[in-house]
This record gives C-alpha cells, structure tokens and sequence, in this order.
C-alpha cells in the first residue's frame, strides 16, 4: 500500500443549491477527485444532475443518532442513479456519499478495486457497522493502475473525513490487534486476502503512540478505554458493565445496552456484572460511564487516569 505523508491542503466545498444541509461536493483542488454528499431527501436532485451517470464509489450511511456504530453500505458501479436508485428499497441509510472523477477517467476497474480495498479498511478500522454481505470482487489491476487507485483513495479519505465521515481513520492511536483480524476473518466468507492484510498492516504500521487510558471503577469492577479526537470514546475488550440498571440512567443509552446485548456484545460474567466481548465506540464519556454504572453520571468525572484524574480534571 502507498504510503502518503500529511500536508497542507486546500478542499473547496461547494453547495450547489446554497444549503449548507443540503447537497454539498467536495473536492482537493490538486486532484481529480469529487466527493458529493446527498442527504436521501435530496436523491433526486442528484440524480438529474450530470455526475449521476458517471461510473463511481459509493457509500450510504445512517449515523445512527449516536446510539451504536454508525451503519454503512459500500458499493461502486458504472451507472451511479441506476444503482444507488437500485437501493431505495434499503431503509436503513439517510445519507449518500458519491465518488467519482472531476475529468470522468474513473473506470469500473477503477470502481472494483477501490471497493473491495474501502470494505476491506472500513472493516479493519471497526468504526462503523458495514452492511455488506461480502467483501466486493478485486480485479486484476497492473501495477500502474493499482498507483492510480492509492492515490484516488488517499484523496477519497481525506474528502470523507472533511464531510464528517471518518470511514477509514483508526481510532486515534489505537494499534489493530490480532483478535480484530480474527473478527475480520469473520466477517466474510472467504477470509482475510492480500489486500485486506495490506490495510491492516498499513493502520498498525501507520498507528500513533498508544494515547491515555481512563478507568471507570465501579464496586467489584473496572471498565478501560481511550478518549479519542471526535469526543467519542473506545472502550476496551473486558470491561466490566454493571448489570443492574437505576432509574437515573438515559433511557436512551438503556437502548444503547439492549442492542448490544441483542449483537452478543456483552457476555455473562456473574449474577452483577457483564462483560465487554469486544472493543466498542461509544459516542461520549457520558455514554460509556453510565453503561459502566448502569445510572446517570457525568462521564467527565467517573472516567480517571492511572492517577486517579478525572477527565474533568485534565481538560476542563
């Protein structure tokens, strides 16, 4: 995998019916790359627009309102409204992101290879809930075409990262350990490829220094995990989640819980506590403190370093 230095960048976004919540394209003024957000009220608006016709990636996201992962479908084809038209009988997604070129050279080569290399991150990353039954079909692609591909890729992610989707981004710091790939082989049919490999090693070669640990003890237990850069926060495989569930806890975090129990998130520990089956994203402090707890408290107070601060403490 090719790897890209960070630099300074200029992304021009530009809104083509003037609402900032409506439509908006994306695009790095050196490259050949356009990235355009369609919320699905606004899918026929883009379908009469031109780029609809173009060959293209393309991802349908529902963000979920913060409770759990985020949900996302990744598919490319060489017709975008035949296709994502193809779709509307999905009702999860609210939410499309469009790739194609500025100087329509993408091919459906282009559009495979890319595919099956953004299921195959998106996947190994684990932020979001990937849709897709199977990991997309790889064509052979000579060496100059896979170069194309990596930088139409690199350029793809920092575009969806600028949109608010951060799809391919490790959690800040967080190294991919080995029962991840275990999970990714999972995942699909046909297990781990070369490809899927080199972006795992890519995010684990690419991984910052490992970032502060918070605890969170609760009275026979302690949950661990790390703040990351979106206020979101990645609690670690083992936690322990109390079982019982006060009055004083969001009834919509007890929804939160009652769909990780549904997706054999949390396994039996005892008669008081669960236990975290895996790495899991919550959307605040505040989320992941009162899973831990099972009541109403303040995750900027529960949540404590190696020396007993709080986060309060430290960033407040």
């Amino acid at each position: 995998m090719t790897a890209f230095t960070p630099t300074a960048k200029t992304i021009q976004i530009y809104l083509p019916k003037g609402d900032p919540r409506g439509i908006r394209s994306a695009e790095m003024t050196t490259r050949t790359v356009r990235l355009i957000e369609v919320p699905r009220i606004y899918i026929d608006d883009f379908f009469a627009m031109p780029e609809s016709n173009q060959v293209g990636l393309y991802f349908l996201v529902n963000n979920n309102e913060g409770i759990g992962k985020p949900l996302l479908y990744i598919g490319q084809t060489g017709d975008l409204k035949r296709r994502i038209n193809q779709h509307d009988s999905k009702d999860f997604w609210t939410r499309a992101f469009v790739m194609l070129s500025t100087n329509n050279t993408m091919t459906q080569t282009h559009a495979l290879y890319m595919e099956h290399k953004a299921i195959a991150a998106a996947t190994a990353v684990g932020r979001y809930e990937i849709k897709n039954g199977n990991t997309g079909n790889r064509p052979h692609t000579p060496n100059p075409l896979k170069d194309d591909c990596e930088e139409l890729f690199y350029t793809l992610d920092v575009l969806l990262s600028t949109l608010g989707q951060p799809v391919f981004e490790p959690f800040n710091a967080y190294k991919i350990e080995t029962n991840s790939i275990t999970n990714i082989t999972n995942n699909f049919d046909n297990g781990i490829d070369s490809n899927t490999q080199d972006v795992i090693s890519h995010l684990n070669q690419n991984a910052e220094n490992i970032p502060m640990v918070f605890s969170c003890n609760v009275k026979g237990g302690t949950a661990k995990g790390y703040y990351l850069s979106d206020d979101s926060f990645l609690m670690l495989a083992g936690s322990f989640i109390r079982k019982e569930i006060k009055p004083t806890m969001n009834k919509n975090f007890i929804e939160i819980r009652e769909q990780m129990l549904d997706q054999n998130k949390l396994a039996n520990y005892d008669n008081i506590f669960y236990k975290l089956v895996e790495d899991y994203l919550f959307a605040s402090l505040n989320i992941a403190s009162q899973m831990v707890t099972g009541r109403g408290t303040s995750g900027l107070d529960m949540w404590k370093n190696e020396k007993g601060e709080s986060f309060r403490e430290i960033y407040r």
